[in-house]
């Protein structure tokens, strides 16, 4: 199954993976949202990002992580960073963590990158998740095992993963304040032109020491292949070489970029405005159906109903439902109407 089958883009993968391969992303990753006070132990100055022989044909191949090794003491600590944007949840993710934690070890070993005492180091898995749905697959793989007996659990595996999601953090107002990372997460959860020109007015600040260029450089590449497409449909943006480029251009056209998010949300707005209005009228029909005909007509109905989404057509069940004589002929109406095309579904 490709990217695009599974919902994953890869252009927001790789805009992201390029944002994660500036040290200073990856610190304040750490410094503002792993909450355990042994961070505060790690010498954030000597993160390094493994390459070459630190990883194997197997990791490399793997476009959409990341792997960094930090000093914590005299030796090393791992962070293994998944950048994680299907749009729908992996319910395996604590197997897919330790698959690829073994691995990594394997090569480690392989290459023999142990600890002063010769033993393996320690490895931080880290999820980082943005999509719109909140993260509810199980955090340790202990959890995806079926109960056993009790001289079995020595050998369960425990492996778990540290949960980053992005959009929640956000929406429930928990990100740090000056970090690059809160940056770009309040970005992903704008709500106005207004918070965006106020985030990137911050980041130009930010970053606009000359050490600073490649990743300014990278937040104008995710702005210009991820971000703005999205929020401003059909305008180019590929002209756009820095940072501070994006904020001048969005302040000269911030009145009507508002006019803009301010039609597509009313529009989406009334889109689900219709369809919860009509989840109601299906919901009331199978209760009126179940009350009147019994619960057989209302298990068979509910399939019919579900595929109706026009709420005429809805409407006119509710009227047949109280002058049929039994829930068969009901049940005749009803699939006649959902067999019936809408309108919008007729073709010269």
């Amino acid at each position: 199954m490709t990217k695009e089958e599974t919902g994953r883009g890869p252009t927001h993968d790789s805009s992201y993976k390029l944002l994660y391969s500036h040290t200073v992303m990856v610190g304040d990753l750490l410094r503002g949202f792993v909450p355990d006070t042994w961070v505060k132990e790690l010498d954030l100055t000597t993160l390094e990002k493994c390459s070459g022989s630190y990883v194997s044909d197997d990791l490399r191949d793997r476009a959409d992580d990341l792997i960094w090794r930090v000093h914590w003491g005299q030796d090393w600590l791992y962070v293994y960073l998944l950048l994680e944007f299907q749009s729908t949840i992996d319910r395996w993710m604590a197997v897919r963590i330790q698959t690829y934690l073994g691995l990594l070890y394997q090569d480690l070993i392989r290459t023999r990158q142990l600890s002063s005492t010769g033993r393996l180091p320690p490895v931080l898995p880290i999820v980082l998740y943005n999509g719109a749905d909140p993260w509810n697959a199980a955090r340790t793989l202990d959890d995806l095992i079926e109960p056993a007996p009790s001289v079995l659990h020595p050998y369960r595996p425990q492996q778990a993963y540290f949960l980053i999601d992005e959009r929640r953090m956000a929406e429930q107002g928990k990100l740090p304040q000056r970090n690059l990372s809160a940056a770009l997460f309040r970005l992903e959860a704008s709500q106005t032109p207004g918070e965006v020109l106020t985030i990137l007015h911050a980041l130009v600040e930010w970053l606009k020491a000359p050490e600073q260029t490649g990743l300014r450089r990278a937040f104008t590449a995710w702005l210009n292949r991820v971000f703005l497409p999205k929020r401003l449909a059909g305008v180019e943006f590929e002209s756009l070489s820095d940072l501070h480029e994006v904020h001048d251009m969005l302040s000269n056209r911030v009145e009507s970029w508002t006019d803009q998010w301010k039609r597509e949300g009313l529009e989406q707005g009334l889109e689900q405005g219709l369809e919860q209005g009509c989840q109601a009228t299906r919901h009331l029909l199978t209760s009126l159906a179940h009350h009147r005909f019994g619960s057989t007509i209302a298990t068979q109905a509910e399939p019919f109903l579900t595929a109706i989404a026009d709420p005429v057509q809805l409407a006119d069940l509710g009227d047949a439902l109280l002058s049929c004589p039994d829930g068969t002929a009901w049940l005749r109406v009803l699939h006649q109407v959902q067999s019936t095309p809408t309108a919008g579904d007729e073709h010269p």
